[in-house]
């Protein structure tokens, strides 16, 4: 992933990492949580800093067989049972970040300073500031309103927020860039570039990483569905219930998928590029003539062999959405 830009922790970056546990201490007893604790910021660490989501490290116990967080955390432990817990517990997370990536941004000024070194980009990005923020048509605009403008920018344009750091209020301060004197869209530009020049400065001292509300579908939940018979058996019974008896079986499939691709690992239907994908699989398994012969050793064959299509598609494209999408069409 290029510099600066999303980069999705999948897990891989923990399997990397020096899982060495920290040298043993005087005492002999160590609680769960004590261990839990070092492996987290260790786990961390790897991952630029991340702290780590609270659902990610319960299904991470969870995984182990501690359903109970709570209670394990709470539990006493020998120290040379210590190695162990913290080793299976990394890793348990590097599986779930697997499962389910977690896709940040990593800002350290690059992505600014592309925008200040090209004079053309850097104007018009300016001017469509201005005219934005220039809400009265006056051709005039207060200075503190460039905050404001950071804010449009946002975290596509390299800038991050004021809640994820706190130098750029200072920043602003030091340039001026508050108070009520108003500014032509000449003198905007020329304080909005002052202030990213050292933002960007500053961030690639210092880079920033932001967890961004972006979903990533690669696969491994329709893997899981596979190899869990009770749940493929539900699937089934869902699809037959209901499906017409004169539909093929690769009908019935693609239309339970249409409708409920998303309650088992696929994309929400919504997006383009489900349909897409499902054309690929179901044009692949016709024209392989796989439906004919599958379809002759039973319905549930036929159905792992598109989950299985599906799933290695998806591990080579992974598609990616906002989960504001979710939000905004009730998913």
């Amino acid at each position: 992933m290029a510099e600066g830009g999303l980069t999705i922790l999948d897990g891989a970056l923990l399997r990397e990492a020096d899982l060495s546990l920290p040298s043993q201490p005087p005492a002999t007893v160590i609680t769960a949580a004590e261990v839990l604790k070092l492996a987290e910021t260790r786990a961390s660490l790897s991952l630029y800093g991340v702290v780590l989501p609270e659902a990610l490290k319960s299904s991470a116990l969870r995984r182990l067989g501690f359903p109970d967080a709570a209670a394990f955390r709470a539990k006493e432990l020998d120290f040379s049972d210590a190695p162990s817990i913290f080793l299976k517990y990394i890793s348990a997370l590097a599986d779930e970040l697997k499962d389910d990536p977690v896709v940040v941004a990593i800002l350290n000024g690059s992505t600014i300073q592309i925008f200040l070194e090209d004079e053309d980009d850097f104007a018009m990005m300016a001017e469509n500031l201005f005219t934005e923020l220039d809400t009265e048509d006056r051709g005039k605009i207060c200075r503190d309103e460039i905050k404001s403008a950071l804010v449009h920018m946002g975290v596509e344009s390299g800038v991050p927020p004021m809640s994820e750091f706190a130098e750029l209020s200072d920043i602003l301060k030091k340039h001026g860039a508050e108070g009520k004197e108003e500014l032509g869209q000449a003198q905007f530009a020329e304080l909005l570039q002052s202030v990213l020049q050292e933002l960007a400065d500053t961030l690639a001292k210092n880079p920033v990483v932001i967890v961004q509300p972006i979903k990533v579908v690669n696969g491994s939940k329709l893997r899981q569905l596979m190899v869990n018979e009770k749940l493929l058996e539900d699937v089934v019974k869902k699809i037959n219930s209901e499906s017409k008896i004169e539909e093929s079986s690769t009908t019935k499939i693609r239309n339970f998928l249409e409708k409920h691709g998303f309650e088992i690992g696929l994309p929400p239907s919504e997006l383009d590029e489900v349909a897409i994908l499902l054309d690929a699989v179901f044009t692949e398994v016709d024209s392989q003539n796989d439906a004919a012969e599958l379809e002759k050793d039973g319905f549930v064959v036929l159905l792992k062999k598109i989950l299985e299509k599906l799933a290695e598609k998806l591990e080579t494209n992974p598609i990616f959405y906002d989960l504001q999408f979710l939000e905004s069409k009730d998913v």
